[in-house]
């Protein structure tokens, strides 16, 4: 696999890191998406769907 797309895979899984954590802290304080519980979990299962998969595709290229 070539630097260019390791690091785009990277950065894909690094914005689904903060899209979670976005969605977690909204959960607990209700401050970036206003409190929206349906889309936080939404937000929370694919970027736990992109992260996996990414991850899978990272180990298979090694």
């Amino acid at each position: 696999m070539s630097k260019q797309i390791k690091r785009l895979l990277i950065g894909s899984m690094v914005a689904s890191g903060l899209v979670a954590v976005s969605a977690i802290v909204d959960l607990v304080i209700d401050i970036p998406y206003s409190g929206m519980k349906v889309f936080d979990i939404l937000f929370l299962i694919t970027a736990a769907i992109v992260i996996y998969m990414g991850y899978e595709t990272f180990k298979e290229s090694t």
